[in-house]
């Protein structure tokens, strides 16, 4: 009897709790502010062109800036990779995950990227944990981060995590840094930045942040996720401004340019010791598969190799720029394979996006928190794999969107200048 009517309770209609209402609250106002994140699924391979939600559409949304996450070369890579390794690291680096595969592809990282004299690398499975890593394990209480205000999340997080002082300067503010500084009293500090900024596509200066950095006896970490592979011929940001510097550290990811997953951290040896001893980030998580490290390697190399492919993306981005040089809407400036086109109103950036989706195109709509308020935006990613005829199409599209804009109301402006 007792059993029965505990079964007939549990089938009575129970009244949602007050968080789970007030969760639904929260999610009702997003999506009514132009804010709701919509995941859509993709049913081909990573490139140009995918079958995503049922259409098959040319995309402008993946970050695969070389196009190799579907080169013959490196899938072939990581199928011999499985074959030998396996499908799993099976542990942390530091119990029995670090393979043969890792510690060769952190050599040919380290000699690849080689910020300075004696590096090192070592690799982790995201580059959110990367930046996690680097932050935690080399800044604490009685330090002092100073960050871009325009930095990624994953900056941002490790710092906070870190619980050293977290100083922020606007978006590459030298002088408003070198202020901040000054005043500083903390027993470390270290200047953390994008190298390449992931919404907007400018470049940090990074020549006059080592500058600080050894003016005022800091260290410099940069987040090369969307520099590493494009610039300096492949070896990323620093070394395309001829920077070499034992007071530089970089992250920069695997899943970008080299197209695959993972990160990696290059460092003097002493930096990236510390960091294998004591960040959590790298000591408490299962390692990588080996078989990605394999195709890693092979990435690295055609990286090396790429000069045609950055040639071939350089003049698709200039070919995009003078394209879209006549729209109402702001085309940030930007030399890299991130084009961010500034529409402003959430609701607004949404519905371009969704009119290209109309037309074959897939350009996300990038709003806050991501972005400031008042700058929704779509980011126009372009890749070495995009032919001619696909940035024409996009081209094309856009212009005709524009024009359509302009007869539905008649004051707005028929062009902006480029920002």
């Amino acid at each position: 009897m007792v059993g029965n009517a505990v079964l007939d309770a549990c089938k009575t209609p129970e009244a949602l709790p007050d968080f789970i209402t007030e969760l639904q609250r929260g999610l009702h106002d997003r999506d009514a502010s132009g804010l709701a994140r919509r995941r859509r699924t993709i049913a081909s391979p990573q490139g140009p062109r995918v079958d995503v939600d049922g259409r098959r559409l040319i995309a402008f949304a993946s970050n695969d800036y070389l196009g190799l996450a579907f080169d013959p070369r490196v899938m072939a890579a990581v199928r011999d990779g499985i074959d030998r390794w396996g499908a799993g690291a099976g542990a942390s680096p530091l119990v029995a995950g670090h393979f043969a595969p890792h510690a060769a592809l952190e050599e040919a990282i380290a000699a690849w990227v080689a910020p300075c004299s004696h590096a090192r690398a070592l690799t982790f499975s995201t580059g959110y944990l990367a930046n996690l890593a680097i932050l935690t394990a080399l800044a604490g209480r009685h330090d002092a981060i100073f960050a871009d205000r325009l930095n990624h999340a994953c900056l941002n997080d490790g710092a906070l995590l870190s619980r050293a002082e977290f100083v922020r300067f606007p978006h590459r503010d030298v002088a408003a840094l070198r202020n901040r500084l000054q005043r500083s009293r903390a027993r470390r500090k270290i200047i953390a930045t994008d190298a390449v900024f992931s919404m907007d596509g400018d470049i940090a200066p990074l020549v006059a942040l080592v500058d600080l950095a050894h003016e005022f006896d800091a260290l410099l970490v940069i987040d090369d996720a969307h520099g590493f592979g494009i610039l300096g011929e492949g070896r990323g940001t620093a070394a395309e401004l001829g920077i070499d510097s034992q007071r530089l550290v970089v992250m920069g990811t695997l899943g970008k340019a080299a197209g695959i997953a993972g990160a990696f951290v290059a460092a003097h040896g002493a930096v990236i010791e510390t960091i294998l001893q004591t960040a959590r980030a790298y000591i408490y998580t299962t390692a990588a598969p080996a078989a990605l490290a394999a195709g890693l390697l092979v990435s690295v190399e055609l990286i090396k190799e790429g000069t045609a492919r950055r040639a071939h993306l350089r003049a698709l981005i200039a070919r995009l720029r003078e394209g879209l040089s006549g729209l109402p809407w702001r085309l940030r400036t930007s030399t890299t394979p991130i084009q961010p086109l500034i529409v402003g109103d959430n609701a607004a950036a949404l519905a371009l996006s969704d009119a290209l989706w109309q037309r074959g195109l897939w350009v996300p709509a990038i709003r806050p928190p991501t972005v400031p308020r008042g700058t929704a935006r779509l980011r126009i990613s372009l890749s070495a794999a995009h032919t001619v005829a696909d940035v024409d199409s996009l081209i094309v599209a856009l212009n005709a969107e524009a024009l359509a804009a302009q007869s539905s109301n008649p004051f707005a402006p028929s062009a902006t200048q480029h920002s």
